[in-house]
């Protein structure tokens, strides 16, 4: 966990760094993605969908795609 996150879980506040690439418009989780993920571990697409206020459809979309781009880089690896 980085520095920022460790300073908003040790102080209990929401992050107000709204241009780190880990800040997310969710404040149950401090803003974090870090703290989200230390907090929760395991998410459903639901859960993520939830958070970054996508239907779960789109987020299966954006996942099923970032799958596809991972399967077709490691069969160029081999």
């Amino acid at each position: 966990m980085n520095k920022c996150a460790k300073s908003c879980l040790k102080r209990n506040a929401s992050c107000k760094e709204r241009k780190c690439r880990m800040w997310v418009d969710y404040g149950d989780d401090l803003n974090c993605t870090l703290i989200t993920v230390n907090k929760h571990g395991k998410m459903t697409l639901e859960e993520v969908a939830k958070r970054v206020n996508l239907s779960f459809v789109r987020v299966k979309q954006i996942q099923d795609k970032a799958m596809q781009k991972m399967k077709k880089k490691s069969s160029l690896i081999y």
